[in-house]
């Protein structure tokens, strides 16, 4: 089958078209022909040579956690998906192919108005501001600031903690970016210096909880602001958490909180704004973009 894969680890430019086996579902699996998948940062520090502890990398690794598509093989002992259901979900590694092969508990059924570009990513960031603000304990009329709240998982963040009642959000990104914040409930704001008086300018009762997705200076600029470092976390800078003694994110993706997810997606509570839609081939210009920052809303590849 096709797919883009790499054979040493460098810049973008690895990312080149391979063939590999296909895949095929084992017991309790489906197999997914991909329709989209997301792309991140997860899949950028891959490609350079960077991966979770429980993972080990072979060549040719084809990056890639999540993906949308439709179950074209259903192994045995599955219940709940046959050949034709339009699914999106996660797994580690493989998505930028024409099929993936994932347990059935790591999919769920795609909402019939779903595009194929929004739901292939959906599921990373959609689960990682959920589980970043659950360990936040978003409680309703609570004040929250989200750095990098522009992006694929700070737009995600932004309009989930209004659903779960955040009286106020701010959120931190570039000036072109404030009007997209204000259309999803957000009071922007720009990051850089004097960030903190920024924000304590626009909320003078204090900020109850934070969620960094920029780097060392917002973490910092967040154990400032918030009295109880065990209401602030972050997803790009775990050392500095450490240190400052902010609670580090354990990772627990579940098919559940899509389900919620998607409850929301199909009450209008939830939008998703596609940056670039990439086909396949052009992964290598998928990752620029992503590593470009200060982009708006989600880049993914489209497997035709």
């Amino acid at each position: 089958m096709r797919a883009i894969g790499l054979s040493s680890f460098g810049g973008p430019e690895v990312l080149v078209p391979v063939e590999v086996p296909a895949p095929h579902a084992g017991p309790g699996q489906v197999r997914v022909r991909v329709r989209a998948a997301g792309v991140q940062h997860f899949d950028t520090g891959v490609r350079r040579g960077w991966a979770p502890p429980s993972v080990r990398l072979e060549f040719p690794v084809v990056p890639g956690n999540e993906f949308a598509g439709e179950v074209d093989e259903v192994g045995a002992g599955v219940t709940g998906f046959g050949v034709g259901a339009e699914v999106y979900g996660y797994t580690t590694l493989g998505c930028y192919a024409e099929h993936v092969v994932v347990p059935a508990d790591q999919v769920v059924r795609k909402p019939a108005g779903m595009p194929w570009p929004v739901a292939g990513g959906f599921a990373a960031n959609g689960q990682g501001a959920h589980l970043a603000l659950g360990a936040l304990g978003i409680r309703p009329g609570d004040t929250v600031l989200v750095h990098g709240a522009a992006g694929a998982l700070g737009t995600f963040s932004v309009q989930l903690a209004r659903i779960w009642g955040a009286g106020l959000v701010i959120g931190t990104a570039s000036e072109a970016n404030h009007d997209h914040l204000r259309s999803l409930g957000a009071v922007p704001v720009t990051y850089g210096e004097g960030l903190v008086e920024r924000v304590r300018a626009l909320a003078p009762g204090g900020v109850d909880a934070a969620l960094d997705l920029v780097g060392e200076e917002a973490l910092r600029a967040s154990a400032e602001l918030v009295a109880d470092r065990n209401r602030v976390r972050t997803m790009v800078a775990d050392d500095v958490a450490v240190e400052l003694g902010v609670p580090v994110l354990a990772a627990a993706r579940s098919a559940t909180r899509l389900r919620e997810l998607n409850e929301y997606y199909e009450m209008g509570l939830i939008t998703i704004h596609i940056r670039h839609a990439y086909p396949l081939e052009r992964a290598a210009d998928a990752h620029r973009a992503v590593e470009s920052g200060h982009g708006r809303g989600k880049v993914v590849l489209t497997v035709p």
